[in-house]
């Protein structure tokens, strides 16, 4: 159960194609608005909106431990949205941002089929950039190749069809929320929360890469400020660390630093109540080239700067919050379109010219292998199979034999020094395992260029990547980012000298040493279409396989109070009173999570009187609360709900009580909704 934290005080049916262009021409064109609102160069909106799946026995994503699975929420995940419209040329493009750990390619291919549903081609491959802020604590499950769905023991619909609905909502509240406005940009840097996780293979870069990052970590925060003629409405703040700092022994969803960051300024600063359904500011923390860089600041899982890992999400969270706000009231007025371009390659089978490749000899990629040092894990953030080690460059035959499928020695010498383990690449000739082709994607919004990257990209990698994109768009290198985490996933891309050492995330580079090489010269050929403003060959997308997914995981036969109770009865009463500071406690009969995900809902509320009539004042997507889900007896299908509430030190003194809500299955399989209160109690 998260500890007590120290807090900030509170301030208080599809349309058809042409409905949707007759919606677009709608929205260019300005409403009545005073003067200053209508000079805007673009066309503003911003969207916020829930991606939570299942809360109880599933596994979660990110660091592939088969024990670690959700029992609850922490916080809630969310999506935010925003898009901007070149009110000139009447371009647009979609950037979002969501507390997940990945965004797979099953994700963009659901969103995408979704929104066509909606608005027909105005939002498509080219100009909609889905990006994830890497948490390790969500539940998995949702894509649709086998590596990623492993350890959750396959695919995991409801986890699934929440993300995808919640993305498509949050786009489609900025689409709503459009109005004439302006954008400001800002950069600054934050050295005290992050820190080099694999220095030993930063180290064997070259002297001009090393001297980019003096502190071998890359402490620059860029933030983009949205504006409605004279009312400032979101940010986006662009920081790369991992949000790793709650470890891999945690069952409770929650967005780690980055969610805590958002929500530090959304709910605390701005005033946002997420269960209101009203447009209020959105603040998002996106990851950058985050691939090497750990929160976990004394280099072990939950370490630093504390010794207990919520609080070092709030600690890390509210670092980066404070240096983003800083620079959002600094930030300076920008101009120019808006304009995107997407490119599908097959990262498999990518001919590399020496204008990329250290030795200037022409290379090539290989078909995906993980390494032996892949299952070592990350030690610093969350190590995975013991008996593993960062830096094996022979296979280890006894230990996972089981596991182990005979790479081919063309494969083998292709990818050397990697110990192959698993060629992935291979084995999806037959079933999709790691993916094949990527969608790489430049996207422009106003004077900043992003480069979405659908992986996890070192410091390095990424300098690497920015600098061949800003000379050939001829833009300053501050212009340039790379967006990591994107549009789809494919583990990690380092350097080709990071490559030799096979650390962890050498060794989880799939397609060989010469990876990063690709990215640059195909990255290369897009910035070429899009500062030429040419058409580019999309090439050819993968194919949709949700039709070939599994699960190893049961689903819920049937709920059962406790002999005597029914569903929401309470089990354990809180106190009369507290002080603040203290921890309320209730738990009450409960039916499995999974019933109902709840999405834009909650399992819990905490209530206030007032004037005789009881208010929400908190919910399962705040800091304070967390809402646990403990199975009593498997065989007759009882569970309990725990409902905590930390007394944050300025609560109103008051009467309260704990309401608990949810969703009970029949033996016939019939969900019944319900709700569950505890009896009055004081906080003085």
């Amino acid at each position: 159960m998260p500890p007590p934290a120290a807090r900030r005080s509170r301030r208080r049916l599809p349309v058809t194609v042409l409905t949707a262009v007759l919606a677009a021409v709608t929205l260019g064109a300005p409403s009545p608005a005073s003067a200053s609102d209508t000079a805007g160069e673009y066309l503003i909106g911003r969207g916020i909106s829930d991606v939570t799946g299942e809360a109880a026995e599933t596994g979660m994503m990110g660091y592939s431990s088969f024990d670690q699975k959700t029992s609850g929420i922490h916080q809630r995940q969310r999506s935010r949205a925003f898009v901007v419209v070149d009110r000139a040329s009447g371009k647009r493009v979609v950037y979002v941002n969501a507390d997940l750990a990945m965004i797979f390619q099953s994700v963009r291919q659901g969103v995408l089929a979704r929104l066509k549903e909606r608005y027909g081609s105005l939002y498509g491959e080219e100009n909609v950039l889905l990006s994830a802020t890497h948490t390790h604590s969500g539940p998995g499950g949702f894509s649709h190749n086998v590596a990623y769905n492993l350890s959750v023991l396959g695919f995991q619909k409801k986890t699934y069809q929440a993300i995808v609905d919640g993305i498509t909502d949050s786009v489609a509240k900025a689409h709503q929320d459009l109005k004439p406005g302006a954008m400001s940009l800002g950069t600054g840097t934050l050295t005290n929360a992050s820190v080099n996780r694999s220095r030993a293979a930063f180290d064997r870069n070259p002297a001009a890469d090393r001297a980019a990052f003096p502190d071998a970590i890359d402490p620059a925060m860029t933030v983009l400020r949205f504006r409605q003629g004279g009312e400032d409405v979101g940010a986006i703040n662009w920081f790369a660390t991992h949000n790793t700092s709650i470890t891999n022994k945690n069952t409770l969803i929650s967005p780690d630093n980055k969610g805590y960051a958002s929500y530090a300024w959304e709910h605390d600063h701005e005033g946002v109540r997420y269960l209101d359904d009203a447009p209020g500011f959105v603040a998002a923390f996106p990851n950058t080239n985050a691939g090497d860089m750990s929160p976990n600041l004394n280099l072990k899982p939950g370490s630093g700067p504390t010794e207990n890992e919520f609080e070092n999400a709030r600690i890390i969270g509210e670092r980066q919050l404070d240096k983003a706000r800083e620079i959002h009231r600094d930030a300076k007025p920008v101009s120019g379109g808006v304009d995107s371009r997407l490119a599908y390659v097959d990262m498999e089978d990518v001919t590399v010219g020496g204008a990329y490749t250290p030795d200037g000899e022409e290379h090539r990629t290989c078909p995906a292998v993980v390494g032996a040092s892949t299952l070592a894990g990350s030690v610093e953030d969350g190590p995975a199979i013991p008996l593993f080690e960062e830096g094996m460059r022979t296979p280890v035959a006894p230990i996972l034999e089981a596991l182990r499928v005979d790479t081919p020695s063309w494969l083998a010498t292709c990818q050397y020094p990697k110990a192959s383990l698993i060629p992935t690449g291979l084995l999806s000739n037959v079933l999709p395992v790691t993916p094949k082709r990527l969608p790489l994607q430049i996207m422009k919004i106003g004077e900043l260029h992003l480069v979405a990257a659908p992986g996890e990209f070192t410091i390095a990698s990424g300098l690497r990547v920015r600098r061949t994109v800003a000379e050939r768009l001829g833009v300053p290198l501050d212009r340039v980012l790379l967006q990591g985490y994107a549009n789809a996933y494919s583990q990690y891309v380092t350097t080709p000298e990071e490559y030799d050492t096979q650390n962890y995330e050498g060794g989880s580079t799939l397609y060989g040493r010469y990876t990063l090489p690709a990215y640059q010269q195909e990255y290369a050929r897009i910035a070429d279409s899009l500062r030429a403003g040419t058409a580019l060959d999309q090439g050819t997308a993968p194919p949709d396989e949700s039709g070939r997914q599994f699960t190893f995981q049961t689903g819920v036969v049937y709920d059962n109070p406790p002999s005597g109770k029914s569903f929401g009865s309470v089990l354990k009463t809180p106190e009369s009173s507290y002080a603040r500071g203290s921890t309320a406690t209730a738990e009450f009969a409960t039916g499995h999570p999974k019933n109902d995900v709840r999405r834009g809902s909650t399992f819990l509320e905490v209530q206030r009187l007032e004037n005789g009539t009881w208010k929400r004042v908190l919910d399962d997507g705040d800091w304070e609360t967390t809402y646990r889900w403990t199975r009593l007896n498997g065989l007759t299908g009882t569970s309990k709900a725990t409902i905590t509430w930390r007394i944050a030190p300025d609560t109103a003194p008051g009467a309260y009580r704990i309401v608990h809500h949810g969703d009970a299955k029949s033996l016939l399989g019939k969900i019944t909704p319900f709700t569950g209160a505890t009896g009055t109690f004081t906080v003085r």
